[in-house]
């Protein structure tokens, strides 16, 4: 059902929404989830939490926010490197694998991109619409969450550094 509900939400997102406004709490312990690497393979997002702060968006190919934010995503790539892990979670709804990969390697994104095959990712990350960012500190803790194209991403890991 919540599938459902941020498949409507995609379509139907209000502009005004901003930092924190939406999706987890700031302060919570980011959730488990398991999605898949664009070969079809598993990734639990736990694995990243512990090494460095983690920068997760979820995002889709047709998405005009996502648009949006690939200049301040490829910026922050470059800015932090290896000291941040940034990662570009693909939800499912009009999508595929395939079109993903091919929009990546298009765009030449320089982040990891992984795709939310079933949902669940999105679910447990109470993403409410496409262009959320969630980012975590360290430890796993919400630093920052966001959603639309204008969001000041460095401004956002810097809370997590």
């Amino acid at each position: 059902m919540k599938t459902l509900l941020l498949a409507a939400s995609l379509l139907l997102a209000a502009p005004a929404l901003r930092a924190q406004d939406v999706g987890l709490p700031v302060g919570s312990k980011a959730p488990t989830a398991v999605v898949e690497d664009l070969a079809g393979r598993p990734v639990d997002l736990g694995r990243y939490v512990g090494k460095t702060p983690v920068l997760l968006q979820f995002w889709a190919t047709w998405c005009p926010s996502c648009k949006e934010m690939e200049p301040a995503m490829l910026a922050a790539q470059k800015k932090y490197g290896a000291r941040v892990k940034i990662i570009g979670v693909a939800v499912s709804f009009n999508q595929s694998p395939q079109r993903v990969k091919l929009y990546a390697d298009k765009h030449k994104l320089p982040y990891e991109v992984l795709f939310d095959k079933t949902g669940k990712a999105s679910d447990v990350y109470d993403v409410p619409a496409t262009s959320y960012v969630v980012v975590l500190d360290r430890t796993g803790k919400v630093v920052y969450t966001g959603q639309g194209g204008d969001q000041n991403i460095d401004a956002a890991i810097r809370k997590a550094m």
